[in-house]
């Protein structure tokens, strides 16, 4: 389903301090109410594959938004999953009174990934049928490939500017607008859609946020790479997070690791108390 929503004015949050690597992301799994605040960050100075697309203008939308008549879709399923809105944990409540400092929303801890945007393109026509043009067009399609009817664009990392700020979230929903743009999203083509000033991009009220943006505000954005993501709020939450589930698996490793140690020392220990045992009794 297409993502179709309007603009609303934010109220801007000012991060002032950076926190880095794993420790920061652990530190938030630890303590989630803990306040976290990051500097702005710019893109990085490395090449890149994929291009800046410049001049968008961008819509904000929400999981769980009810229908009007500037958007006639609901948003609690989404172009990929049917119960987006259960799956994300609740409505994702765009009043800037009711979100943290964490750029969350206050009445929950969100399941999955607050930092998302909506993309004018479909890759699927149905739930077992990938469009054929999708191979050839979509730059990441072999690496990502499972099977028909499976999306290679959900979850894809963006990088959105604005100003002197980037915000980085997933590609989580298709919109504004239209579904079928590829010659926009994959190509140097402007956004077809007319509507809302020519809307390319929605983002989520956690990118609005950290960005600072207003109404139908123009922002630039591209594709990256799982290393060119620095340190940010986009790394913390969420079980469609890969940060967050390598953060996870690096727990769980040393979690084991830990097992695996307290199991040789009981042995080691076990061992030592039977030969000494043995050794008392010999000598009586």
């Amino acid at each position: 389903m297409a993502a179709m929503a309007h603009a609303q004015t934010p109220a801007p949050v000012s991060p002032t301090t950076s926190l880095s690597g794993l420790a920061g992301v652990r530190q938030q799994l630890q303590n989630p109410n803990t306040p976290r605040v990051f500097a702005p960050t710019m893109p990085r100075l490395s090449y890149s594959i994929y291009p800046w697309k410049t001049e968008i203008s961008a819509t904000i939308f929400w999981i769980g938004e009810e229908p009007t008549a500037n958007n006639p879709t609901p948003n609690n399923k989404s172009s990929w999953d049917v119960n987006w809105e259960q799956n994300y944990g609740g409505f994702d409540n765009p009043d800037a009174t009711k979100r943290t400092v964490n750029y969350t929303p206050a009445s929950f801890i969100p399941k999955q990934n607050p930092f998302y945007l909506a993309l004018p393109y479909n890759d699927l026509i149905d739930s077992s049928t990938t469009k054929s043009e999708a191979r050839t067009r979509i730059p990441w399609f072999k690496k990502k490939f499972v099977r028909p009817g499976k999306s290679v664009v959900e979850g894809q990392w963006v990088a959105i500017r604005y100003l002197n700020r980037v915000c980085y979230a997933q590609w989580e929903d298709c919109g504004p607008f239209v579904t079928d743009d590829i010659e926009y999203v994959f190509g140097n083509a402007r956004p077809k859609n007319a509507n809302n000033n020519g809307a390319g991009i929605d983002v989520s009220p956690a990118v609005r946020d950290y960005l600072g943006l207003g109404m139908n505000t123009k922002v630039d954005w591209r594709f990256v790479e799982m290393n060119e993501i620095p340190d940010g709020p986009w790394r913390t939450y969420g079980t469609n997070n890969p940060f967050v589930r390598a953060l996870a698996v690096e727990k769980s490793n040393q979690n084991n690791a830990l097992a695996s140690r307290l199991e040789e020392l009981r042995k080691m220990r076990d061992e030592y108390f039977r030969q000494n045992g043995s050794g008392q009794l010999q000598n009586r």
